[in-house]
């Protein structure tokens, strides 16, 4: 069954547009890419979406491992006292993007689920290469648990949520913070994530066409990010560590269009053999990274709503939440 007209026609433009992919780009090219800002225009709303009214949101940085990092905080108005928090960490290949390309998702998150959603900037290669982002993710995640009153947060109804690359640093915060035996998590929510940076899983390079994320393009990905790291280090592949038990109940979400669709049910295969509470959701016509463009792919709408509602059943005593605010629009805009 082919994919709706707006995912492919989207799908088909997007490595054509400057920033569209990082394949054969130079360092300095690279480099413009990092720094671009999406615009924002009626067009760009249309595919993008933007921030949901009724959410208030403040710029901050929080420190990193390697330096202060850029935060952006998504508050729902009226909501007082101290609110759960969730970690969000953005995809982009651990290469690209920035905190604006998540709007959309985390300020939804943050009005349906009446959460703080904190989303971390963490370095980028190849200026920084692995285990940089990582050790950016555990730090932050680690600083926001410890002051979490600074945004009104309650750290002890926390959760961690990322996609794509971010989803990988999300499941990588999650072992660690069980190691560390802190901070204590209640959820992760990874949204299409790359598990096992070695390459097994068959359906990478079942379609060397692949809207958004091409065989190349993730080859180019993991060079830029690795270099010559161990791909099979479990702070790469959390898929490979020795040990799942555990961890925090996890959603699992990945679109039926995607490379990384094995990568995302190997996980939740294992995290289930490990004894921990999976939700696992294979979108219909999605492709990969369909939560950042939800007005070009409809199952944008009913993922965030699976979203919404894991957050706040794990994060919300019974009869904690007001009635009015329990949805989630899912409008693109």
């Amino acid at each position: 069954m082919p994919l709706p007209l707006r995912t492919r026609l989207f799908g088909w433009l997007l490595p054509r547009i400057p920033g569209g992919t990082v394949a054969g780009a130079s360092a300095e090219r690279i480099a413009a890419m990092q720094a671009r800002v999406i615009p924002d225009t009626p067009i760009t709303r249309a595919v993008k979406g933007g921030v949901a009214d009724g959410v208030r949101l403040t710029e901050d940085q929080v420190p990193g491992a390697g330096g202060l990092l850029r935060a952006r905080i998504y508050r729902p108005v009226g909501h007082d006292g101290d609110l759960p928090v969730v970690v969000h960490f953005h995809g982009g290949g651990w290469v690209l993007r920035n905190l604006e390309v998540s709007d959309w998702l985390c300020s939804r998150v943050a009005k349906g689920a009446q959460v703080v959603v904190v989303s971390v900037d963490y370095r980028l290669a190849p200026q920084h290469p692995f285990p940089a982002a990582v050790e950016d993710a555990v730090a932050a995640t680690g600083w926001i648990a410890r002051h979490a009153a600074n945004v009104g947060g309650d750290a002890t109804r926390m959760a961690v949520m990322g996609d794509s690359a971010g989803a990988n640093l999300a499941a990588v915060v999650a072992l660690a913070a069980r190691d560390a035996g802190g901070p204590e998590l209640r959820l992760q929510i990874l949204l299409y994530p790359p598990t096992d940076l070695t390459g097994a899983s068959p359906s990478l390079t079942e379609d060397p066409d692949a809207l958004i994320l091409t065989p190349l393009g993730r080859d180019t990905f993991l060079s830029l990010y690795l270099g010559a790291a161990d791909p099979a280090d479990p702070r790469a592949s959390p898929l490979l560590a020795t040990d799942h038990t555990g961890l925090p109940p996890t959603l699992i979400q990945v679109g039926d269009r995607d490379p990384l669709r094995d990568d995302a049910s190997r996980y939740a295969a294992a995290l289930r053999a490990a004894g921990v509470e999976v939700r696992g959701t294979i979108y219909l016509d999605a492709v990969h990274g369909f939560l950042s463009f939800p007005g070009v792919v409809p199952a944008a709408r009913q993922a965030l709503w699976e979203i919404v509602n894991e957050v706040r059943r794990h994060l919300h005593p019974a009869g904690d939440l007001s009635p009015a605010d329990g949805g989630s629009d899912g409008r693109a805009s």
